[in-house]
């Protein structure tokens, strides 16, 4: 079981780095915080320009969102923290 979260971690990480490039060009980031496996929850950290935007809602389900399920289909939501 460890191996399997922290598999999915990794694959986690690696979509968020996939999109990071366009959030900072945007002045914003975001960090990757922890996985709860047992409610197939991802949280993440938005920092920089991301923090207080109106838009950062969009940038977090419509961006970083879809990118994760596309890699990991089992999460189901990702929620800033």
């Amino acid at each position: 079981m460890v191996n399997d979260v922290t598999s999915t971690e990794a694959r986690i990480r690696e979509a968020i780095e996939s999109i990071r490039e366009a959030i900072q060009q945007d002045g914003g980031d975001v960090e990757f915080v922890s996985y709860d496996d047992l409610s197939k929850t991802v949280y993440v950290s938005l920092q920089g320009a991301c923090v207080g935007c109106p838009a950062s809602v969009m940038t977090l389900k419509m961006g970083i969102e879809r990118a994760v399920k596309k890699v990991v289909p089992d999460v189901e939501y990702v929620e800033a923290v």
